[in-house]
């Protein structure tokens, strides 16, 4: 991830200058390869950098040949390639970045552009001849991005990464909404992101095809691991995070094989360190030093976690590299701060599991990984949350996954992202690529819901059950592949929640609860670890911050409190297996 922090329409741009840099500076964690920053009439553009692709290129702003055209952006263009091939007009690309496309999509196609990316990615371009800004955010909001306005410079329109870099420059803040294209010729908001499944109302009728769920997800998978420097998945254990390191586990043996044959044939020989870099000796004893990819897992948890344990057989079934962290219930709790100023939030659900994620993200960035695969979106896609099993009927069931998915940018993914981006760490999801969900989200929910016969997610598991295939080696052993769900906060240990809940209670008192603040206003925490979390929140960003954020409970369920342990589901699961 990079961090962009963007103006449009300042009267005094140039005086702005070095306030704008002190912005983007606090989004320094998010891109800490390399800063730059581009000016232009009343816009200026600032761009905190992580190099994935393109390392030794593709510092930003990006601009064209006559610099009319800069761009920044924070993301990951996987179909790059494809599009650079595309253009009716020859454009000269000045870098290897993928996101480098964007400029002569714009040139052709004006507004239209994000509906060619394949991609996750928030942008802000400016049009120096028509004195024009546009910004963009991908499809299902994987990448944090948000707009602001200030009372001082009311014809001004800022953008950024996260709301730290707008709080001292705005009082007016709004998540940037998925799937949309600003445009300040028309000061509009429109929708690009117009999916076949977006009316949730519309209950779809297409038959199951497991093979095509399978062959999708695969495509998926492969394409985001394009990178230029080491990767990994988190590894939870789970069926979402154990398929995808599978899948990328089996394009990672292939592209070794093939990098071995090519050594092979000039006579040379390679030694794999853990970092993925190789050196290659050929016939004349010349070394050349090479990336091969190497999968490496990562999971983390209390000592004894279940989720732990699942991680560390999957990745032994693989051959990844795996590293099993673990964490004290201390060591959470002294970051909870740090994780509400990284996330943004105070929903009880999103700091439950950010907190690990966070933890663990630090370990990872230590170890020199720059990119990691991670399974959000599956629960939303297949109805994978234990509260599915409540749902009254398929329409209904339908319509809350399409609500989740929508809603996905202001919980999993936002908790993926900026957990990662504290500590210069990209997150890819394959399970929220466009084509994927295109494919399950068209799918009958009748063969979605839960049954006395089907565990929850049945058919993305027995689309991976190879075992009436003989001749295709497992993508999980069985046990796995058939788990039942463990939402991540009460997989990593489940004494993690119940000490939040204890720290809560010594942190706010029963009269604390019972009257809330006066500016909450009606969005009043309903538990004392809300409230705890509200109160932190408060502490770090402006009041006006808070209409970024949504709070999550369970749908069709008397329970409010989110977590998947408290659905009665879960306690009648693990009650009759002992």
């Amino acid at each position: 991830m990079c961090g962009i922090f963007a103006v449009h329409g300042h009267p005094q741009i140039a005086e702005f200058k070095t306030q704008a840099l002190q912005c983007v500076k606090c989004l320094r964690h998010r891109g800490p390869d390399w800063s730059g920053n581009w000016t232009g009439k009343n816009t200026i553009l600032c761009h905190e950098r992580l190099s994935i692709v393109g390392v030794g290129s593709g510092a930003q702003p990006l601009v064209n040949d006559d610099n009319t055209v800069a761009l920044a952006v924070n993301g990951e263009i996987y179909n790059h390639r494809i599009i650079r091939k595309s253009f009716e007009k020859p454009y000269n690309f000045k870098t290897r970045s993928d996101c480098e496309v964007i400029i002569p999509l714009y040139l052709q196609y004006g507004t239209d552009a994000p509906k060619h990316l394949d991609g996750m990615f928030s942008f802000v371009l400016y049009d120096k001849t028509r004195d024009r800004t546009i910004a963009a955010r991908d499809p299902i909001g994987i990448t944090s991005f948000y707009i602001g306005r200030s009372s001082k410079t009311p014809g001004a329109v800022y953008f950024a990464s996260e709301l730290k870099a707008l709080a001292p420059v705005t009082d007016h803040i709004e998540y940037f909404p998925p799937g949309h294209v600003y445009d300040s010729e028309t000061d509009k908001m429109t929708r690009y992101f117009e999916p076949t499944w977006w009316d949730g109302d519309r209950v779809p009728d297409t038959p199951i095809d497991y093979k095509l769920i399978r062959k999708t997800l695969e495509k998926s998978v492969l394409k985001r691991l394009m990178a230029e420097v080491p990767y990994g998945v988190l590894l939870s254990g789970g069926l979402d995070s154990s398929l995808t390191a599978s899948i990328a586990q089996r394009e990672t043996l292939r592209q070794q094989a093939i990098a071995t044959a090519q050594s092979a044939q000039t006579n040379g020989y390679h030694e794999q360190e853990d970092n993925g870099l190789v050196g290659i000796d050929d016939e004349n004893g010349l070394t050349t030093v090479t990336f091969l990819p190497q999968l490496h897992s990562f999971s983390i948890g209390l000592p004894g976690a279940p989720d732990t344990k699942a991680a560390l057989e999957v990745a032994k079934f693989l051959g990844t590299k795996h590293y099993d962290f673990t964490f004290t219930v201390q060591e959470g709790i002294d970051a909870l701060t740090d994780v509400i100023y990284h996330l943004e939030t105070f929903d009880v659900t999103t700091i439950r599991a950010s907190t690990p994620m966070y933890l663990l993200s630090r370990k990872i960035k230590a170890l020199g990984v720059k990119m990691v695969l991670s399974g959000e979106g599956s629960d939303e896609i297949f109805g994978g949350y234990l509260y599915f099993h409540a749902a009254p009927n398929k329409a209904e069931f339908h319509k809350e996954t399409v609500r989740r998915v929508k809603n996905l940018h202001l919980a999993d993914c936002l908790r993926a992202n900026k957990s990662t981006s504290a500590w210069g760490l990209e997150a890819r999801v394959p399970f929220l690529d466009k084509q994927f969900l295109e494919v399950c989200m068209n799918i009958d929910p009748a063969e979605k819901m839960i049954t006395k016969d089907r565990v929850e997610k049945y058919i993305l598991r027995k689309a991976f059950d190879t075992s009436d295939e003989p001749d295709m080696k497992p993508y999980l052993p069985d046990h796995i592949l058939w788990r039942q769900k463990e939402q991540f906060s009460d997989g990593v240990g489940y004494g993690w929640i119940d000490a939040l809940k204890d720290n809560a209670e010594l942190n706010v008192t029963d009269e604390m609860l019972e009257n809330p603040k006066p500016e909450w206003g009606a969005d009043v925490p309903d538990s004392k670890e809300a409230y705890w979390y509200r109160t932190m929140f408060d502490q770090l960003f402006p009041q006006y911050c808070a209409t970024t954020v949504m709070r999550w409970t369970p749908t069709w369920s008397e329970q409010t409190d989110p977590s998947g342990r408290a659905i009665a589901t879960h306690l009648a699961k693990y009650e009759n297996t002992g």
